[in-house]
């Protein structure tokens, strides 16, 4: 069941705000908890400081990792620089894409006039249901997180609302393509042709400029984008007579 946390846990990744910065470390709210959380100086950066306001400032909101914690003593320390960049962006997606999933289940709430019935319709979620963004794209997926709710036309204006809202998630890899002509009598008309033919396997390509070609395959599933530079490359080792080609990953 969906329910606000009242504490993080030791190892969590979590977004906070600086309230106050001392030469010694800086006093921190936790955005997702309301509660106080101390940044140690020697948490702020792996390097030395010798002035801990060249590296952060008050009201400077980030990321940081909790490294100490015990609630009986309403204690609780924060590092910055145990958080990788990886790490900061996928909170930072993670923390955003809620408050948004929330938004959208309050204003659905409100507009649909069901208010006095919220606490009620959220008792009624699921308990492996964690977070509003699952809530939200479980809807947009058509899996009725909210059978149980027991209100019809609330569900139905939040099942609405997933579907305009809800950005499905789509994974892109791109390869080079380096293609050459073994055969001079075909020239460009093979190329041509070949790149027609892998097209029509759902990738895209684009001129880079002789012998350059990139490869690029879009969809919501990232195995089937793989797929498609699969059955492009099937289609260029059977002109492997008449044609050289190298294909390289370009990201990952």
């Amino acid at each position: 069941m969906i329910e606000k946390k009242t504490a993080p846990s030791q190892g969590e990744f979590v977004i906070v705000k600086i309230n106050k910065v001392t030469p010694h470390g800086a006093y921190c709210k936790l955005e997702e908890f309301g509660i106080d959380a101390y940044l140690p100086i020697s948490e702020v950066s792996s390097g030395w400081i010798k002035n801990i306001h060249e590296f952060i400032k008050e009201g400077q909101q980030d990321v940081a990792k909790v490294i100490y914690i015990d609630l009986s003593k309403n204690a609780v320390d924060i590092s910055l620089k145990k958080v990788s960049q990886k790490e900061k962006k996928d909170k930072v997606n993670e923390y955003s894409s809620e408050k948004r999933a929330k938004a959208i289940f309050d204003s659905t709430i409100k507009l649909s006039k069901k208010e006095a019935k919220k606490e009620e319709i959220i008792s009624k979620i699921p308990k492996t249901i964690s977070s509003y963004q699952e809530l939200l794209t479980m809807a947009y997926e058509g899996k009725d997180p909210l059978s149980a709710c027991g209100d019809n036309e609330f569900k139905t204006s939040f099942y609405e609302a997933a579907q305009k809202n809800v950005r499905p998630k789509t994974y892109t890899v791109s390869y080079n393509l380096e293609l050459t002509v073994t055969n001079p009598q075909k020239g460009v008309v093979l190329i041509k042709n070949i790149l027609k033919e892998i097209a029509s396997k759902g990738n895209a390509t684009r001129y880079l400029g002789a012998p350059h070609y990139s490869l690029i395959s879009t969809d919501s599933d990232y195995i089937k984008a793989e797929a498609r530079i699969n059955a492009a490359e099937a289609i260029l080792a059977k002109h492997k007579n008449e044609i050289d080609y190298a294909l390289k990953k370009t990201n990952k």
